[in-house]
């Protein structure tokens, strides 16, 4: 006969918006790196890809 002990599950901390920024920044660092983004829709890319993360972590 065995038991299993459940240990409890570690809580998590919750994701700064600092590092949802710095995040967000290396992936459009690494996206422009390889040329899937221009200048011209930067800010249209950086807000999608910004909320992207921050739902992500956030949910």
């Amino acid at each position: 006969m065995s038991h299993s002990v459940k240990t409890p599950e570690p809580a998590l901390k919750p994701v700064s918006e600092d590092a949802i920024l710095k995040v967000s920044k290396e992936i459009v660092i690494k996206f422009i790196e390889v040329g899937r983004l221009a200048p011209s829709n930067f800010d249209e890319m950086f807000r999608a890809i910004y909320q992207s993360v921050r739902d992500t972590v956030r949910s």
